[in-house]
């Protein structure tokens, strides 16, 4: 009687250990998957993806996801249109830019309704909107940057051009510092090196560019071929990375105290990071009837300006170009 009670305990385990691997198979299948940022993962910029990634909410849609750096929005596009990656970032404009020359990508995600650029001025510069940019001096990350032609776009919008400025294009961390340094006069860039400037002191003017021009917010990128096969994997990553958003539109302070544990080297610069979020909550984030969803009318206005300055050689259908299918 006690050999059988063994016998059957012994059964009674072996069955429960198969039934808890099958229960647990499933669970423990993470997709792997590759995502590429235009710039470096530690940036404040991407705090709804490394909150995501922190939090776990990429693991609770059952994915695994590695991050890498690309060389700018126009490279990552590229990079995912050639399969060297699933998923990517960049502003929308970089799928206006790559799509013409024949890189099969789209946006399937707008990461808030305002415009990632934003034109600076310092307090007691007397520089109040674009047209008082005439004779100043102005830095940007790169003449083949879309922080350029936001500065660009700005300047039409006050019938100036390109030669009624002096640009300097003097890469992300001068971008800043000059300004900051009043080397130069304006700054054209995102939230991050604008609360970099004012941690030195410096008492700024803001203006969102899509106030005079239609400049976006960041987007994911996924290929057409990525789209068609593999649209549940997107919809999830899209889905986690938009928690991380709402997080930061919820609370920038605790969004930041969290995105500081996971990136340390940031730690130092806790106020610093508070500031960046709440940039974002207040001119990037807001203005979307649904999160995530593309604005149309915004993204027709960006291209024309794209096309009318021969910047790319044609246009294509709006659709060519996003779609909100996959939004969660």
């Amino acid at each position: 009687m006690k050999s059988g009670s063994y016998q059957m305990t012994g059964r009674w385990m072996a069955a429960l250990a198969a039934m808890a691997v099958l229960w647990s198979g499933p669970a423990l299948a993470q997709e792997k998957i590759t995502y590429l940022f235009p710039s470096l993962a530690s940036l404040p910029a991407f705090a709804p993806f490394t909150l995501a990634q922190h939090k776990g909410y990429y693991k609770a849609e059952g994915l695994d996801v590695e991050f890498q750096t690309g060389k700018g929005g126009v490279d990552v596009a590229k990079q995912i249109g050639a399969g060297n990656a699933q998923l990517g970032g960049g502003i929308a404009d970089s799928v206006i830019l790559v799509r013409p020359n024949g890189v099969p990508v789209k946006a399937v995600a707008l990461l808030g309704g305002g415009a990632l650029i934003a034109m600076t001025a310092h307090a007691d510069s007397g520089i109040n909107g674009p047209a008082d940019l005439k004779g100043k001096k102005v830095t940007v990350v790169a003449l083949q940057d879309t922080g350029y032609y936001a500065l660009l776009g700005a300047l039409a919008s006050a019938k100036l051009g390109k030669d009624d400025i002096e640009a300097q294009a003097v890469g992300p961390t001068n971008v800043w510092k000059f300004f900051a340094a009043r080397q130069v006069d304006s700054m054209f860039g995102v939230p991050d090196w604008v609360a970099s400037a004012e941690a030195t002191g410096a008492k700024i003017k803001i203006f969102p560019t899509d106030s005079f021009f239609p400049s976006m917010a960041q987007v994911i990128m996924a290929s057409d071929e990525t789209i068609a096969k593999n649209p549940a994997m997107i919809r999830k990553f899209v889905k986690a990375t938009l928690r991380g958003m709402k997080d930061v539109m919820d609370d920038p302070k605790k969004a930041a105290e969290d995105f500081v544990k996971a990136v340390p080297s940031n730690a130092e610069r806790l106020p610093e990071m508070v500031r960046t979020l709440t940039l974002y909550n207040t001119m990037v984030y807001p203005g979307q009837a649904k999160l995530g969803q593309m604005n149309v009318a915004k993204l027709t206005k960006l291209q024309d300006f794209y096309f009318n300055e021969k910047i790319i050689p044609s246009k294509g259908a709006p659709g060519d170009l996003y779609t909100d299918a996959l939004l969660p």
